[in-house]
C-alpha cells in the first residue's frame, strides 16, 4: 500500500463564487433513491463479544448477487453525476489541462536510450528509445495491449548485454501479472508468456534467466481469497515456467508475505529480502562466485527494514533503520556481514534518509519538513557538495550505473509540473532535459507550509497550496487530503487534477500526518496499532486549523484519501461528521475486523494489529472501524466512495458495506454515492481516460455539494490548451 492546488481567484471571481452557492442548508435538488440492500446478517464472536455483519454477502465477488448491486449502485450513482450540471466543462478542461507532452528521464541499454513518453491523452505511456546516431522509434506500446486500455506496463528489466528484455503487465488493474520475454533487437516475444506473477521484480541473473516472486493461486476467488506464503523463483530463459525452481519460501512452517530477490550490479551477490508485514524484514546474501556457497544470514529478524544498496567487491552498502529511525549507510564485508560488524558510513541525522548510487558516488537525499534536501558523497565517504536544487520542491532520480558519465534527476511541488534535468556528477551542474508545455502558469499560485497543533500538543505540518492574492473568508471550497500509514511520505508533487481544482478556487491542503514516514521510524510507529488514532487526531486538528484560520469552513470542506487514507476518511467522518461537506473516501480499508482476511491483508498488521491479536486490539479496532460505526440518526456529509471491481489489493468489499451501512442509516439529504469502476485495480496502471472522468465526477460531485450551481470560475473551464 503505497507512494500525492488550490485557491481564491481575484474579487471578481470571489463574487462569480459567491453568486454561484445556494446556503449550504438548502435541499438537494438531485433526488436520489438508493437500491435496496438485503440485510443477510452474520454474527462473529470475538472474545466473547458478538458483532453483526449485515452484509457480508458482498464480499462474495464472484457472486451473481453482488454483480446485480454494483450495476444498481453504479446505475444510481452516475444517473446523479450526469445531473451536475457543469461536469462535462470540468472533464473538458481536465482533458484540455492533461494534454501536453511528457518525458521521463532516460536510461542506457546496450546500445540505446530508453525513456518512457505520453503524448498527451495516451491512455498509456510508450516506451521509445533511440541509437548512437539519434533515430527515435517506438520501442514498447501499452495502448495497443488491450482495446480499452485496461492492460497496463508494470516493471522493465533488460539483461547486462540490453539484448534482451522481461517485462510484466496488468490486465483490468489487477495486482497478478503475467511476465513477457522479448528480443530486444528485434521486438520479438522469444517464449511463452509466465503467469501469475505477484508483488514481483524482475532481476535478472546474466543473459541466462531472472528471479521473480509469487503466491500459490489461492483456492476461491483470486481477486480476494487469502494469499499468505511468497515464494522467490528462478526462470530459466528456454525452459517452461513449470520447471521454474523455488530459490526461496518453500517452508511451510516459516511464511513470509512478502519476498523480493535482487542482485548487486556486478551479478555476484544474491540478496533475499523476507518480510511478514510491511514492515521490518530480515535479508540474506549468496555469494553466486562460489559454486558451494549457501544463503547467509545478513539481518535474522524483523526488527528493522535493511537492504544492499551496492558494493564495491566484497564491501557491501547497506541501508537501514536499524538502532537509526531515520536511516543511514553502513558497509561490511560480505564475509562476515552480521549488524555487530557494520560500520558508520553515512550517519543517521535527525532528518529521513533515502539515498540513491549513480556514476560511482552516493546521493543522500533528506526530507526536512517533507522538501528535499540532496548530499553528494564519494565511496569513501566524502562530502562532495549539496546539490543546490531548483526551488522548495521534492526531488527524485540521481540513480544511475555506475559507468554512467551523467545522470538525471526531476523537481516538483504542488504548483510546479514536473521537469528533469542532466546532472554532471564530476561539476555538480545541471541543466534542464525537459520541460513541459503545459498550460497553467504555476507563477499565479502559491505553496506555504504550516505547522499546527494536534490533540496530544504534537505540532504537524501542513502544506496548503492555493491561488495568490486568496481571501479568508471562510468560504474557499477545500481538500484536505491524507495518508498518514506504512512509512509513506506525501512530499510535494505536482497533479493535472489538483491544477483543475485550484483553477475553480480550490484550496488543496496535506498534512504529513503520524503514521507516515516524513520523520522516520518514530513517527511512523507513532501511528500505528493502538495509536492509530492518533493519526484520525491530526487529520481532525488540520480539518480545525484551515477553519480557524478562514481558508474554509465546514461548508465548503471535504477530505480526500485512498486506500489507507480510505480508512482515515471513513473513520474522520464517522467520528466527526459536522465537521466536513464532502467526504471522499477511495479503495478504502474500512472494515478492520476482516481486513485481514482478504489476499495479502494479514501483512498490514504491523501498522493496524489484528481482531485475533487480543482482546484490547479488537476493542481498539472496532472502537475507530468504519464499517462498524455508522450510527442510526446522524447527518453525515455528502459522500462519494469509490473503489475498482478488480481492486485486490484493498478488495471492494470494503467499499460496497461501508457504503451499504451508510446509505441505511444516512439521515437528512447529504447523498451517498458508491462509484465503482470496471475493469480497475487499486489504482497504478488506470488508463488517462478514465482518471479524467473520475476527476470529473469526484470535483462534480464535490462542488455541488458544497452549493455550487455553476463552476465558481467558469471562465477557466472553456480554456482549451
Amino acid at each position: 500500500m503505497k507512494k500525492l492546488l488550490f485557491p481564491v481567484m481575484a474579487a471578481g471571481a470571489l463574487l462569480v463564487a459567491c453568486d454561484n452557492t445556494n446556503s449550504s442548508t438548502s435541499k438537494q435538488d438531485i433526488a436520489v433513491k438508493y437500491p435496496e440492500t438485503t440485510k443477510k446478517p452474520v454474527v462473529d464472536t470475538y472474545f466473547e463479544t458478538k458483532v453483526t455483519d449485515n452484509y457480508r454477502w458482498l464480499e462474495d465477488d464472484r457472486s451473481p448477487e453482488t454483480e446485480a448491486w454494483v450495476k444498481a449502485e453504479n446505475a444510481v450513482t452516475f444517473d446523479y453525476l450526469k445531473k451536475i450540471p457543469y461536469r462535462e466543462q470540468l472533464k473538458e478542461r481536465l482533458s484540455a489541462l492533461w494534454n501536453y507532452e511528457k518525458v521521463g528521464t532516460p536510461f542506457i541499454e546496450g546500445d540505446y536510450t530508453y525513456y518512457y513518453k505520453n503524448d498527451g491523452l495516451q491512455n498509456q505511456y510508450v516506451i521509445y528509445r533511440k541509437d548512437k546516431e539519434g533515430k527515435e522509434e517506438v520501442f514498447l506500446d501499452p495502448n495497443g495491449f488491450s482495446k480499452d486500455g485496461t492492460t497496463s506496463l508494470g516493471s522493465v528489466s533488460f539483461t547486462k548485454d540490453g539484448k534482451t528484455v522481461a517485462y510484466s503487465i496488468s490486465e483490468g488493474g489487477s495486482d497478478w501479472r503475467k511476465v513477457i520475454i522479448m528480443d530486444a533487437e528485434t521486438k520479438e516475444i522469444k517464449e511463452d508468456t509466465l503467469v501469475d506473477v505477484k508483488f514481483s521484480g524482475i532481476s535478472w541473473k546474466g543473459n541466462e534467466g531472472f528471479f521473480y516472486s509469487s503466491y500459490d493461486k489461492p483456492k476461491g476467488s483470486e481477486l480476494s481469497a487469502k494469499t499468505d506464503q511468497h515464494k522467490l523463483y528462478f526462470h530459466k530463459l528456454g525452459t517452461p515456467q513449470s520447471e521454474d525452481k523455488v530459490i526461496f519460501g518453500a517452508t511451510p512452517e516459516e511464511k513470509h508475505r512478502y519476498v523480493g530477490g535482487y542482485l548487486t550490479e556486478d551479478d555476484r551477490y544474491l540478496l533475499i529480502s523476507a518480510s511478514t508485514s510491511t514492515s521490518g524484514n530480515k535479508l540474506f546474501i549468496k555469494d553466486l562466485n562460489d559454486p558451494k556457497a549457501k544463503l547467509v544470514s545478513i539481518v535474522d529478524n524483523f526488527d528493522s527494514d535493511t537492504y544492499v544498496i551496492d558494493n564495491r567487491g566484497s564491501k557491501l552498502y547497506l541501508v537501514t533503520n536499524l538502532n537509526a529511525p531515520n536511516k543511514k549507510v553502513v558497509t561490511v564485508d560480505a564475509a562476515n556481514p552480521t549488524p555487530d560488524q557494520w560500520v558508520d558510513f553515512i550517519a543517521e541525522t535527525e532528518n529521513v534518509l533515502s539515498p540513491s548510487t549513480g556514476a560511482g558516488y552516493f546521493f543522500a537525499e533528506y526530507m526536512v519538513d517533507a522538501v528535499s534536501k540532496v548530499m553528494q558523497y564519494d565511496f569513501d565517504g566524502t562530502l562532495i557538495r549539496e546539490v543546490k536544487l531548483p526551488g522548495v520542491g521534492s526531488a527524485g532520480g540521481f540513480g544511475g550505473k555506475t559507468t554512467a558519465k551523467e545522470l538525471y534527476f526531476s523537481f516538483t511541488n504542488y504548483n510546479t509540473p514536473s521537469s528533469s534535468y542532466k546532472f554532471d556528477p564530476k561539476t555538480g551542474d545541471y541543466q534542464v532535459y525537459w520541460t513541459p508545455n503545459i498550460s497553467f502558469n504555476s507563477d499565479d499560485y502559491e505553496s506555504k507550509q504550516v505547522f499546527y497543533t494536534s490533540k496530544d500538543g504534537t505540532k504537524v505540518p501542513m502544506i496548503i497550496t492555493y491561488k495568490k492574492g486568496i481571501e479568508l473568508n471562510g468560504k474557499n471550497p477545500t481538500i484536505l487530503y491524507g495518508y498518514g500509514g506504512f512509512n509513506v511520505s506525501l512530499t510535494p508533487s505536482f497533479s493535472i487534477g489538483n491544477a483543475v481544482w485550484m483553477e475553480q478556487g480550490g484550496v488543496y491542503a496535506v498534512p504529513n500526518l503520524r503514521g507516515g514516514g516524513e520523520y522516520g521510524k518514530k513517527w511512523h510507529d507513532a501511528g500505528t496499532q493502538m495509536k492509530k488514532q492518533n493519526v484520525f487526531d491530526d487529520f481532525i486538528a488540520a480539518a480545525e486549523y484551515l477553519i480557524a484560520e478562514k481558508y474554509t469552513s465546514s461548508d465548503f470542506l471535504a477530505i480526500r484519501g485512498g486506500s489507507n487514507g480510505g480508512l482515515l476518511v471513513g473513520a474522520t467522518m464517522t467520528q466527526r461528521p459536522e465537521l466536513m461537506k464532502v467526504a471522499l473516501p477511495a479503495v478504502g480499508v474500512l472494515d478492520m475486523l476482516r481486513y485481514h482476511t482478504f489476499t495479502a491483508g494479514a501483512g498490514w498488521a504491523y501498522d493496524y494489529g489484528t481482531s485475533e491479536q487480543s482482546k484490547e486490539m479488537f476493542e481498539y479496532l472496532k472502537a475507530y472501524s468504519p464499517v462498524h460505526n455508522v450510527k442510526d440518526g446522524v447527518a453525515y456529509p455528502a459522500t462519494l466512495v469509490t473503489t475498482g471491481d478488480h481492486d485486490d489489493r484493498v478488495v471492494p468489499a470494503h467499499s460496497f458495506k461501508f457504503a451499504a451501512e451508510l446509505q441505511a442509516h444516512q439521515k437528512g439529504n447529504n447523498p451517498v454515492l458508491i462509484r465503482i469502476e470496471t475493469n480497475a485495480g487499486h489504482g497504478a496502471g488506470t488508463p488517462v481516460a478514465k482518471t479524467i472522468e473520475q476527476y470529473a465526477d469526484i470535483f462534480g460531485f464535490t462542488l455541488y455539494n458544497m452549493g455550487f450551481k455553476a463552476l465558481p470560475n467558469p471562465s477557466t473551464a472553456k480554456i482549451k490548451s
